[in-house]
């Protein structure tokens, strides 16, 4: 018997099992979308009969099929006990999932009467027992096509550990706090340069800022505090099965404080291993 490498890709329509089976693809997986559940067992035993070298399978499994939870505990529990399998859940918040409904212009395949959020809704109740037995659950809410694939190709490759995808915005409080802030760290106590005339037409990114706000003495002991305060709290958000957070960074304006203290945390974490995206929102604002 082949030593298959078995990953199952299930969850809610329209949170990305197909953009995440094409990632799998890439990675060398033969794929297969909407697989009845029935048939997965008498699939694997075609692959090991065939001529050709399959031992990596990625199988997109969803309520598109109408036997699919009638059928799925008795045959993934027997897939368990055979193969080496991965059960991957992908899920979204409402909102998004409906907006991505609206743009595509297809019906949920649960909505009655049309309705999107309804249809949503009774899908994620209805998977609920599919979910507690996912190795890896996504929330692809805020990921982009390459952040997905890039969460993917680090969870394959062994590097579940820090493969959560953290995001800096530096921002101006002037503008509003990013909606899809997970923590917000308020810089306004530093020292503002837009009130030293030679700093005021400059932004973080020039040395002479950032030089002129590291040099207070209270940046040195925020910023180990920072430090601390990251690195406990980001290996829980992994436990819990989070896999996007959002740090934003704000002072008054969004131009010189802020880039600045958002550029050193990126700094650290990447110092640490973590792959970190780095936004400055306001820096060109007025």
């Amino acid at each position: 018997m082949k030593d298959y490498q078995l990953v199952i890709i299930t969850g809610l329509s329209g949170s990305g099992k197909t953009l995440t089976s094409r990632c799998f693809e890439d990675l060398g997986y033969y794929c297969v979308d909407n697989l009845p559940v029935k048939l997965i067992p008498t699939f694997i035993d075609l692959c090991s009969k065939t001529t050709e070298e399959i031992t990596k399978i990625a199988l997109v499994i969803d309520i598109r099929e109408r036997d699919f939870l009638g059928d799925f505990d008795h045959v993934y529990g027997d897939l368990k006990r055979s193969h080496k399998v991965k059960l991957i859940f992908l899920e979204a918040v409402d909102e998004m999932l409906a907006r991505r409904y609206s743009e595509s212009r297809r019906p949920h395949p649960l909505s009655p009467d049309n309705s999107i959020i309804k249809g949503i809704q009774r899908e994620r109740e209805i998977l609920q027992g599919v979910r507690q037995h996912a190795d890896l659950i996504i929330d692809t809410s805020k990921l982009s096509v390459h952040e997905l694939k890039s969460f993917i190709i680090d969870y394959i490759e062994g590097e579940k550990r820090k493969s959560l995808l953290l995001s800096i915005v530096s921002f101006g409080y002037k503008f509003g706090i990013p909606y899809d802030s997970d923590l917000v760290f308020d810089v306004r106590f530093l020292p503002n340069p837009y009130f030293v005339e030679e700093l005021q037409g400059k932004t973080g990114l020039h040395s002479q800022v950032g030089e002129y706000v590291t040099a207070d003495s209270s940046y040195k002991e925020f910023m180990l505090k920072v430090e601390n305060l990251l690195l406990f709290l980001i290996p829980h958000y992994i436990v819990e099965g989070k896999t996007y957070l959002t740090i934003s960074v704000g002072c008054t304006g969004g131009r010189h404080r802020s880039v600045v203290v958002a550029k050193k945390i990126k700094d650290m974490l990447c110092n640490h291993n973590y792959k970190v995206k780095l936004v400055h929102r306001d820096i060109d604002q007025q």
